[in-house]
């Protein structure tokens, strides 16, 4: 709106005609205060920025569209077509950044103060129009051959393309050829929607009152439900059971180390315990087998190499039975009545004659 100061229909009494126009015979440019540099080639202009960048002093994120009071400076020439550069500042910082224009490639390039945003893709993979380079063109021209093959592909491009685009237009055709019905299963589809948001909002209030917090609410998501389980608090158990589970612990051990202690024995040994008098008397021992060092059976484990000076036999239990009151043993023509107190742990180890 600058320019229109100058161009108005007021003309002060000394004006003189000989002068040139009114801005002459005032000494003001027509742009005014975009044109105060204009002794050095350079206006102020309004200039809109073609992408994302990021400012290289303040480290923020420019978006495409932003507009600034930027100086527009020719810088050189391509071909016939001037190469314009443009000054800016930043308007979240004190930083300038610099963008000349690249008419070769219909691109601006950064020259210095900020770094662009890569979010570039290759047209030709999702089935965009591309128009054709330089490199193409000239060859196009210069070669026929080239030119015949150029136009095969994009024959052979335009037919394999044909089906979908049928299918695109049919469906199209299908869905809009009755625009009532159309509308009408849209109008359904947006008041089912905004029926459910209503009932999750409601819900999401009464969470958000009822917890103390106000801020916005994500929808729930499986992920979400797994990680809060993971994260839940278990039942923490009393003084009392973990002493009474301690003890059951202790009960069900062995006194001794053995190797053939089973479930069974560990069972009756409980119930003799927790009984309500310990019974010590002598606990018979049946299906003992003799062992000596002529027939030890090899079931044992043992190859009869090392046998014991003190205890010439071994027994070897070949059934799993209820505890035995008396065990005996015979050594030559001897017999030696031993006693258990609990169960047959293993070998006895002091033998009495």
């Amino acid at each position: 709106m600058g320019e229109r100061k100058g161009t108005n229909k007021y003309y002060p009494p000394d004006y003189d005609p000989k002068v040139g126009g009114l801005n002459k015979f005032l000494g003001t440019h027509a742009l005014r205060e975009r044109a105060r540099k204009i002794d050095k080639g350079i206006i102020i202009i309004r200039f809109e920025m073609p992408y994302n960048i990021w400012c290289d002093e303040c480290k923020n994120h420019i978006g495409m569209g932003v507009r600034y009071n930027a100086e527009k400076t020719k810088v050189g020439m391509y071909y016939t077509t001037p190469v314009y550069e443009f000054k800016m500042k930043c308007h979240l910082c004190d930083n300038h950044f610099v963008i000349r224009a690249d008419p070769a490639n219909l691109d601006y390039i950064i020259i210095s103060g900020a770094r662009r945003q890569e979010n570039r893709w290759d047209p030709t993979q999702n089935g965009q129009v591309v128009p054709e380079t330089k490199e193409v063109q000239k060859r196009l021209f210069d070669d026929k051959m080239y030119k015949l093959e150029h136009g095969t592909e994009d024959k052979n491009t335009m037919e394999s393309a044909k089906p979908r685009l049928v299918k695109l237009f049919n469906r199209n055709e299908d869905n809009w050829s009755d625009n009532y019905t159309a509308n009408q299963k849209l109008r359904a589809q947006f008041r089912k929607q905004n029926y459910e948001s209503k009932i999750r909002e409601k819900k999401w209030d009464a969470n958000l009152r009822k917890i103390g917090l106000d801020i916005p609410l994500l929808e729930e998501r499986d992920e979400d439900k797994h990680t809060a389980s993971l994260l839940a608090m278990r039942p923490i158990k009393s003084s009392e059971e973990n002493l009474s589970n301690k003890r059951k612990e202790i009960i069900s051990q062995s006194s001794l180390p053995t190797t053939n202690f089973s479930k069974k024995k560990e069972e009756n040994a409980v119930k003799l315990l927790k009984g309500p008098k310990l019974d010590l008397g002598i606990i018979k021992k049946k299906n003992t087998v003799l062992a000596t060092s002529d027939n030890i059976p090899e079931q044992c484990g043992k190859q009869g190499n090392e046998i014991n000076s003190n205890l010439e036999s071994d027994i070897c239990d070949h059934e799993e039975n209820d505890y035995p009151e008396n065990v005996k043993r015979k050594k030559g023509n001897e017999e030696i009545l031993q006693s258990s107190l609990v169960g047959d742990y293993g070998s006895t180890s002091s033998e009495s004659e």
